[in-house]
């Protein structure tokens, strides 16, 4: 049987994979005639990425799972320790891609180039992370983990109330953010 932990990580990564496309779309899109729902829709996908994955998901991943394969699972250690620096960066490059659109916002097109450049290599660099997570860590944990530590990693993640997620899983709190989200983002995560 799948563990609740493993589910809710696959589930928040294609929360974030789907965001990181959409941001994509978004950029490839351009603002066109609409040029303050674009960027506002960009700003909350990029607050979604510095509010959950950044706050919760990471620090979960760091404090329960990743120490627990490590110990059990040397093979893993390596790649561990690559997520672990990669985590420890992360707030400060979806701030600097908060700061990039904010200048292409308020100072113009001389400042797209920087934040298309800076949003390409910070998805390619997101999703080689969630594949390295998925193809070495989550089975290193399903294969090594015990009884016990699956019931630490299954409880830390009980907790995550992912603002993209659908159903009783999402804080009411982000209600604003997920309505903003998928009614102006381009599909896979929205309706626009």
């Amino acid at each position: 049987m799948p563990h609740a932990s493993l589910r809710t990580i696959r589930d928040e990564h294609a929360s974030l994979a789907a965001v990181l496309r959409s941001l994509q779309l978004m950029l490839d899109r351009g603002p066109a005639d609409a040029p303050a729902a674009f960027f506002d829709v960009m700003r909350a996908m990029l607050f979604y990425i510095d509010e959950f994955p950044e706050r919760q998901h990471h620090p979960k991943e760091a404090q329960w799972l990743f120490p627990r394969v490590a110990e059990r699972a040397p093979e893993a250690a390596e790649a561990i320790a690559r997520l672990e620096r990669e985590h420890a960066g992360g707030e400060a490059a979806v701030r600097e891609l908060q700061h990039l659109l904010l200048a292409w916002e308020l100072l113009g097109e001389v400042r797209r180039g920087a934040f298309e450049e800076a949003l390409h290599c910070y998805v390619a660099f997101y999703l080689e992370h969630m594949r390295i997570e998925e193809t070495v860590v989550l089975p290193a944990a399903h294969e090594h983990l015990d009884a016990r530590d699956w019931a630490a990693v299954d409880a830390a993640f009980a907790s995550n109330a992912n603002p993209l997620a659908q159903g009783p899983a999402r804080d009411g709190a982000y209600d604003r953010l997920f309505t903003r989200i998928v009614m102006r983002a381009p599909n896979p995560i929205g309706l626009g």
